[in-house]
């Protein structure tokens, strides 16, 4: 049995408490890395300031995404939030990847001392205590809906963006500062500062595949996804059970947003009950399904013979003629 019960303020204190850690962060490495001049260095203050602005983005969209249905919007703003995760995606390829490439590839061509390394690797083991904290308080709010599911099975069939691009971007960045430390230790063994370069280069990647995977799922979030398959079977079986209900010819869903649930359903009847039973147990798994998926919102079921719903699911949809021929 799958429950979607789930306190949506952990996905705001998640992003919160990101701001802070990436913020303060930040601020520190890019000081670091004007008394360094290391490269990877600036590469990572350069994606934790990409990554605070992402933060403040999140949180846009969480807010954006409580606003009530109005005329415009009948079914509310929740799918706001997976607007503005998708522009997220967008920045950490454009900005955090982009840049830290173009910044390793000059220093691989003009080459440059690093000054004062006590001071970027205590300001590194710092950065990685902070983001591991982070880190742990998305992996906790993300285990609280994860079930008996696998990490990734989780992470694909997760609908609340604030936290996994949380606990991706907080992965990256713990990556991204050991690939600083290694480069950095690199160049100082060596004597040869383009092994700092190569850092920041690899950082860049990091954050490019980074950016893919977490637009990839934004994406299907964006044009409409389903409700986890568990949820469907369970809705299904509750639906079959009825005893006035003949058969389920047909339900569909919807993610409106992470907690907000679309249903659509088409059922079969059984002959001979009358339209006011009809209403009655339409109104009964109405509520019955709300009840035990609170995620679930809106539930919209129409009575239909399922040989009529098959005949017009079979027949092509033909677009009405426009005036003037256009």
């Amino acid at each position: 049995m799958v429950s979607t019960r789930h306190d949506p303020t952990g996905s705001r204190f998640t992003v919160i408490a990101a701001i802070g850690a990436n913020g303060a962060i930040a601020v520190v490495k890019f000081i670091a890395a004007f008394f360094t001049g290391s490269s990877s260095m600036l590469s990572e203050g350069i994606h934790s300031l990409v990554d605070t602005a992402n933060e403040a983005l999140l949180l846009l969209g969480l807010s954006r995404a409580r606003r009530l249905p109005d005329k415009r919007h009948p079914f509310g703003y929740g799918v706001e939030l997976y607007f503005w995760s998708f522009v997220v995606a967008m920045l950490i390829f454009a900005l955090g990847s982009g840049i830290s490439i173009y910044e390793g590839i000059l220093a691989l061509g003009e080459g440059h001392e690093v000054q004062s390394p006590v001071i970027a690797f205590v300001v590194l083991a710092a950065a990685f205590v902070f983001e591991g904290i982070s880190w742990t308080v998305a992996y906790r709010e993300f285990n609280t809906t994860r079930g008996k599911r696998g990490f990734f099975q989780h992470f694909r069939a997760h609908k609340d963006p604030a936290v996994f691009i949380v606990l991706m971007e907080d992965s990256a960045a713990c990556i991204g500062v050991l690939i600083a430390a290694a480069s950095l230790a690199l160049s100082l063994w060596t004597g040869d500062t383009r092994y700092d370069a190569a850092g920041s280069i690899a950082i860049g990647l990091v954050l490019g595949v980074t950016a893919y995977v977490l637009a990839y799922e934004t994406k299907d979030l964006l044009i409409g996804e389903a409700a986890n398959p568990e949820l469907s079977a369970e809705v299904r079986q509750m639906l079959h059970d009825h005893p006035d209900v003949e058969a389920v010819n047909e339900l569909r869903t919807v993610h409106l947003g992470p907690h907000e649930i679309l249903a659509v359903v088409s059922l079969d009847f059984k002959n001979g009950i009358p339209s006011e039973q009809v209403e009655a147990t339409v109104s009964g798994l109405e509520r019955q399904i709300r009840t035990r998926f609170p995620d679930v919102r809106r539930v919209y079921i129409e009575a239909q013979n399922r040989k009529d719903h098959l005949a017009l699911a079979d027949q092509p949809v033909v677009a009405e003629p426009t005036r003037g021929g256009l």
